[in-house]
């Protein structure tokens, strides 16, 4: 059994009563440290409200932020095999990494996924797709869903290890 620790976000709202989560999009979060990620995923103030449904530290830590059942807000535009809006359909989860902008950007070096990151997301997607009816083909990128507009969880993210290729 996973253990989350809770740390609500309000940005969330109900999903279209008609909605089947069949899908994961893992994302970066982009910024240099975990408290900086849960105060922007939590922060009702922002102009851009952001949420995801749960964000994974560096060290396996899981935080549970919106509640599966919820719509978390974490893929704006978007569109998954003629799907559009694929918040509606969607688990978000957020991996603690400094990404392009805290990463790359500043170092020229893609920060890489630690072991026990891929580890606890590789449980936390079990839970899942046994939970709902979530393919590995359905587990994305943000930059699959909106490849125009994002690049996450980027160049250096483990795939192989998640699809077990």
């Amino acid at each position: 059994m996973l253990n989350f620790i809770s740390y609500p976000s309000p940005n969330f709202n109900e999903r279209p009563s008609d909605t089947k989560i069949d899908c994961v999009v893992l994302h970066y979060t982009d910024v240099a440290t975990l408290e900086e990620a849960l105060q922007i995923l939590t922060d009702s103030k922002r102009e851009s409200r952001v949420s995801s449904h749960y964000v994974i530290d560096e060290d396996g830590t899981i935080y549970q932020l919106v509640d599966d059942e919820k719509r978390a807000w974490h893929a704006g535009v978007s569109s998954l095999q003629g799907q559009n809006n694929v918040n509606d359909f969607s688990i978000g989860i957020e991996l603690q990494n400094g990404g392009y902008y805290a990463g790359y950007a500043l170092t020229g070096i893609w920060p890489k996924f630690p072991d026990a990151q891929i580890e606890a997301l590789k449980k936390l997607l079990n839970r899942l797709m046994a939970k709902f009816p979530i393919t590995l083909d359905r587990v994305v990128g943000h930059e699959h869903i909106a490849p125009d507009l994002k690049i996450d969880p980027g160049p250096v993210f483990p795939w192989e290890k998640i699809r077990g290729k």
